[in-house]
């Protein structure tokens, strides 16, 4: 592993932006704002998708 390898490292920068959503859709939630949690969790279950795809390609 160079340097560098963790900025250009697919998975991790997918992981980073999975996190950030579900957090979202939390504070959504405890908000009471329903439909957002919905679709923030439902876009974080399409980015959990890709990182999977990611995982079983290496």
């Amino acid at each position: 592993m160079g340097l560098f390898s963790g900025w250009f490292d697919p998975v991790k920068k997918k992981r980073k932006l999975y996190d950030m959503k579900l957090e979202e859709a939390m504070h959504a939630q405890r908000r009471g704002d329903i439909k957002s949690y919905a679709m923030l969790s439902a876009e974080a279950e399409a980015i959990w998708a890709e990182i999977t795809e990611l995982v079983n390609k290496k």
